[in-house]
């Protein structure tokens, strides 16, 4: 995600530093060089030396002759991006005042004059959070095109985002953006239909490729829609569902203001009247199956100018088949392109897939977060 970037890591003086050997270790799995620069209430929490070790580089404590900052985030500086990480409401206020009287400020000044994307992730007790001058210092960096990493708020205190919303910031900030000013719609994982209070009718999908294509199209700088059945993300706004006409009612409800729908969700072909009590077991049951609604036929007929790409699950076809099937689907719902790829996947770590065009066929394959961006690299392509 962060391969061959460069992230200089401000640290501030909050208890949340202690997090921040951890950080710089999951920058650098994800592929960036870090390198640090730590203000003296910072060493006061965390050594340097614990720095040093996570990022594998020398930690600047002090601005000296070397102009340090300027090697950082000048001009042509080493920089691709700035993050601090945690960020006080001092140096919050700091940076929005261009006060510089510590290395962290004074870097971070330096970034900005020089057009250095700069991310923040603010940690702090809730009450300085809420103060009427540093929210409004937030809201004065955010004009300057400074991206904030909300905070949890919780027990009293606006505690550090976490490890995956921070790395996807960074990931957004200093990768290029062809999505950005675009809504994305992904649908991902099963749906499940009611048969009692207890019970359900579902599948073996696990969500991993919708949820790797919606976190790829945030990184490229779309606003992002996800529609499942599962907790909340730091990389898209949430409409939990569980049924069918569930997710079909939810992607309904935001597709006016969409530029595409990814439709990766493995929805179920069947629905059943739902008993008002639970079924007593040992005893013989039939079910009355119902198909449900196909969404992208529908999506399609009510919104005729959304980008839609389609899915297709095939098992135990070869190649030809999988794409003779998506062409069919390509051209009966009007799709963008279609993602083919065969059942034997469904919870798997890794997948390939087919990425099926009206004239040409795409063969990509790997870890899912990896299939991710291909397919999100796809749609920005489709989208122009």
């Amino acid at each position: 995600m962060l391969a061959g970037e460069n992230v200089a890591l401000g640290v501030s003086g909050s208890i949340a530093a202690v997090k921040t050997v951890e950080l710089a270790h999951e920058l650098r799995r994800q592929g960036a060089e870090v390198r640090a620069v730590m203000t003296d209430a910072a060493r006061g929490i965390v050594h340097p030396w614990a720095v040093e070790f996570a990022t594998e580089n020398p930690v600047t404590t002090e601005i000296t002759g070397s102009v340090e900052h300027v090697e950082l985030c000048g001009y042509d500086g080493w920089a691709d991006v700035l993050l601090l990480a945690p960020a006080t409401a001092n140096t919050i206020g700091k940076v929005s005042g261009a006060i510089d009287d510590t290395p962290v400020t004074t870097t971070a000044t330096t970034a900005l004059g020089a057009d250095v994307p700069v991310v923040i992730a603010p940690a702090m007790h809730e009450p300085m959070y809420d103060h009427p001058g540093v929210l409004e210092a937030i809201e004065r960096l955010e004009s300057w095109d400074i991206d904030f990493v909300d905070p949890r708020l919780e027990e009293g205190k606006a505690k550090i985002a976490s490890e995956e919303a921070i790395v996807l910031a960074v990931a957004r900030a200093a990768g290029e953006r062809p999505l950005a000013g675009r809504h994305v719609v992904v649908t991902s994982g099963p749906t499940s239909e009611a048969i009692d209070p207890v019970r359900v009718l579902t599948n073996r999908a696990s969500g991993r490729t919708g949820r790797a294509v919606a976190k790829a199209c945030y990184v490229r700088g779309a606003d992002v829609t996800l529609v499942h059945n599962g907790e909340r993300v730091p990389y898209a706004d949430v409409l939990s569902v569980e049924s069918a006409a569930e997710m079909l009612d939810a992607v309904r409800s935001v597709a006016e203001e969409a530029d595409a729908l990814v439709s990766a969700a493995a929805i179920g072909d069947y629905t059943v009247e739902t008993a008002p009590e639970k079924i007593r077991s040992g005893q013989s049951l039939t079910l009355e199956l119902e198909p449900t609604p196909k969404l992208i036929d529908t999506v399609r007929e009510e919104y005729p100018g959304l980008s839609i790409v389609g899915f297709k699950l095939e098992a135990g076809d070869d190649d030809e088949a999988m794409i003779e099937r998506a062409r069919e689907t390509l051209r009966r719902a009007e799709l963008s392109f279609v993602v083919a790829n065969d059942a034997s996947v469904m919870g798997s770590e890794t997948t390939r897939v087919l990425l099926v065009g009206p004239d040409d066929v795409t063969v990509r394959e790997g870890n899912k977060a990896e299939v991710g961006g291909h397919i999100a690299d796809a749609l920005a392509e489709t989208l122009g």
